[in-house]
């Protein structure tokens, strides 16, 4: 067999194993987790690098964004273009990030969940503080280049951020196995502690808390569990509780409306209508009699949420139900985690801080090394023109005499003089002594004959001196740690001034919201409901006046208590419990609500076969019946659970529930199939079982029968049945054994 052909076992579970870990890793590393040096996600610092290589900088016009994102797809990112657009729309969103890194021109949605416009339409261009903070130096090779994903192309591995960015812009990104939350900071609070670590690499993350109090969301809202910031900030994670902001605003009349002017940052977006939403919902089921009425009046110039409240409302046990009840109090899950020395970490408030000033030690090494070079470079030039200067006649005598730039170059470096014609002996041995170097020599035959004139030597000594300066500067900066250390902090403190501002987010320690429920008067209701599924509850005194149509237009009525739960028994062994208080209460001509909205209940997929009041039902026995013929009594305390929805009974393939009754002992019971068989037996024959239980077997059933009808009477009184047109007196049948045939009926 050639080797071409070989078949190589492995085992299917190893190597599934294998390419399941390469597949996490690459989404870990390669997609989902931002890089502690610069905070950013492959995608976002491709699309920058692009921006930056494609030429649109803050101060040059917009350009397309679907040029842009078919770049960065084309080049470096070959994934689908709605990635690609989605990253850089969040760049430019001020309510998302701490500081926009994109400067967007258009639609480019809004705090309240409105998407973006397409690509084709919206502009885009870097922001000057992402063109100064987060791309400049990438020509003065401070970081590395490495292929993109064909190697036609060459990208940066980081890119040279000189700020904080992964604790001023935070990061949201999902992996395999693994999730990052970090919320956005304040730039000027997170610059002071980086600075502050420069001059104490031993200071601990409670004197950094010093500089950094907490968060600093860009849609403000308070912080209200200061105390837990410390631990969080320790380890790199916790849960951070966010407020909105409520103000109280007197109107005439003694009326207060409470004015919502910032909103916690986890509802942004379909937060603030599902607000609405819950608070309206709050008015309806009439946990809060406050509230008049609501309105989103927020705009360009910020939220405004209005809730206009009644003259005399507790404006401070609503606002505490806001907070409890709504998503004006929320959590912010904290989970730093970033890509570290090409790893996943989870880091503290230190080590990110840590990482990032490493980072910068290094990009100022590589930058002051490769201006170092070019200084010498340009000294090495200088010195050669200088020295030229002085000897120009002897030079352009060689150039004169040379028959190729060869021989004088070779004459300029080495003193080589056998090709050349001099004018004398001296001029000869004279330059036989030249030893200029390689590019010194270059830039003399380049040079140009106006730099003779007396002030261009003049200039060019001062360019000297001023390179030597240099070089002595690079050399001071490359040599101490202090003189690093002060380049990086001068420059830090220029971005501070240039791009700071004051902080958003309050942060406080709040006592926990408590709000006192107003309790419920308790009271006797009717529970109506129609044969298509809609229910209403009535005061029993609207139902007796009515009583005569309420029986006749109902399926179901039962007296219960508006406290009470109503429970419904299925066909498909399933039982759904509804809160009296969710239903509409009213007037007697009042259609009512759909059963499916109130419960978990679906009629398209299981149908009723019982529906009952809970309080009534604790003190019973249920007897349940399925087509197949089990039957079994269960307590009815077994169905006393919170739970919306449980399992009533157990039920076997292709069977489903027929009947579920309330049962006595002293009844006797009457089961009916559809071929006409019936079968009596006391009821007390039925055994007891738990909700989990199939049951027994109630009767044999012939071949393609199955149960219809149960029926249950007191022993001694008159009862009925039908099977065709044929009327049944039960209780004149014959009482016999359960489990046993029953006799035939000719209907």
């Amino acid at each position: 067999m050639s080797s071409e052909q070989q078949i190589i076992r492995t085992e299917y579970s190893d190597l599934m194993k294998k390419s399941y870990i390469d597949y996490a890793m690459s989404v870990i590393i390669a997609r989902a987790l931002p890089d502690v040096r610069d905070g950013l996600k492959p995608v976002q610092r491709r699309t920058l690098y692009d921006m930056h290589e494609l030429g649109i900088r803050y101060d040059r016009p917009y350009r397309k964004c679907a040029r842009i994102v078919g770049d960065t797809m084309g080049k470096y990112h070959p994934h689908g273009d709605s990635s690609i657009y989605e990253a850089l729309v969040v760049m430019a969103q001020e309510f998302k990030k701490g500081m926009i890194l994109v400067d967007g021109h258009g639609n480019f949605g809004s705090i309240e969940g409105d998407g973006a416009a397409a690509m084709r339409y919206t502009e885009a261009r870097l922001s000057k503080f992402t063109q100064e903070a987060y791309l400049s130096d990438l020509d003065k090779n401070v970081v590395d280049f490495g292929p993109n994903f064909d190697e036609t192309e060459k990208e940066p591995v980081v890119l040279p951020v000189r700020v904080p960015n992964l604790l001023i812009n935070g990061a949201e990104g999902i992996a395999v196995g693994m999730a990052t939350s970090i919320p956005t900071h304040n730039l000027c609070e997170v610059i002071d502690a980086v600075k502050a670590y420069m001059k104490n690499d031993e200071i601990s993350t409670k004197q950094l808390m010093r500089f950094v109090k907490g968060p600093d969301f860009p849609t403000g809202g308070i912080v209200v569990n200061k105390d837990d910031l410390l631990n969080i900030y320790e380890t790199g994670q916790g849960k951070i509780k966010i407020r909105g902001k409520v103000e109280t605003e007197e109107l005439k009349g003694g009326k207060k409306q409470l004015v919502i002017t910032e909103i916690p940052y986890t509802m942004i977006g379909s937060g603030i209508g599902k607000f609405l939403n819950d608070v309206a919902g709050l008015v309806e089921s009439k946990k809060t009699t406050d509230i008049v009425d609501i309105s989103n009046q927020s705009s360009k110039e910020g939220i405004r949420i209005v809730l206009e409240l009644k003259k005399g409302a507790d404006v401070e046990n609503l606002k505490n139900m806001l907070y409890k009840k709504t998503r004006l109090e929320d959590t912010f899950g904290v989970n730093m985690l970033a890509v570290a020395n090409g790893r996943p970490e989870t880091l503290g408030l230190k080590a990110v801080i840590e990482h990032h000033v490493d980072f910068q030690f290094e990009l100022a090494t590589r930058k002051y090394k490769t201006l170092l070079a070019k200084e010498l470079e340009r000294k090495e030039v200088q010195e050669g023109l200088i020295k030229a200067c002085d000897v120009i006649d002897l030079i352009i005598e060689i150039l004169r005499g040379s028959k190729s730039v060869k021989d004088a170059r070779n004459c300029l470096v080495n003193g080589v003089t056998d090709n050349i014609k001099f004018k004398t002996g001296i001029s000869r041995k004279m330059a036989a002594m030249l030893r200029f170097t390689e590019r010194q020599a270059t830039a003399i035959l380049e040079m140009r004959l106006y730099k003779l004139i007396g002030l261009e030597i003049e200039a060019l000594q001062r360019e000297h001196e001023e390179t030597l300066k240099h070089i002595a500067r690079y050399e001071d900066i490359l040599n101490n740690y202090d003189s690093m250390a002060q380049v990086i902090m001068e420059e830090l403190d220029d971005f501070r001034k240039e791009y700071g501002r004051k902080r958003r987010t309050a942060i406080e320690n709040a006592e926990e919201a408590v709000f006192e429920e107003k309790k419920i008067e308790e009271q006797e209701v009717v529970f109506m409901m129609d044969r298509f599924g809609y229910a209403k509850t009535v005061d029993v005194s609207v139902y007796e006046r009515n009583r005569e149509a309420a029986d006749s237009e109902n399926k179901y009525i039962i007296h219960c208590m508006n406290t009470g739960r109503i429970c419904i028994f299925t066909d498909t062994g399933k039982m759904h419990q509804i809160k009296v208080l969710d239903l509409p209460y009213g007037k007697f001509r009042d259609k009512g609500t759909p059963i499916d909205n109130v419960s978990n209940y679906a009629s398209a997929q299981e149908q009723m076969v019982m529906v009952c009041d809970m309080e009534q039902m604790r003190y019973a026995k249920l007897l349940f019946a399925t087509k197949q013929g089990m039957i079994k009594r269960v307590e009815g305390t077994e169905f006393q659970v919170a739970k919306r929805t449980i399992g009533a009974t157990k039920l076997q393939e292709e069977d489903a529930v027929i009947s579920v009754q309330v049962v006595t002992e002293n009844q006797h019971a009457v089961l009916q199939t559809k071929g006409g068989y019936f079968l009596r037996f006391p009821a007390s024959e039925i055994p007891e079982k738990k909700k989990g239980a199939v049951g027994v077997r109630g009767m044999k059933l012939q071949k393609k029968d199955e149960l219809e009808l149960v029926y249950l009477f007191e022993e001694g009184t008159e009862a009925k049945g039908k099977f065709g047109e044929k009327e049944i007196m039960l209780n004149r049948l014959k009482v016999a054994k359960r489990d046993s045939i029953g006799t035939k009926s000719r209907g």
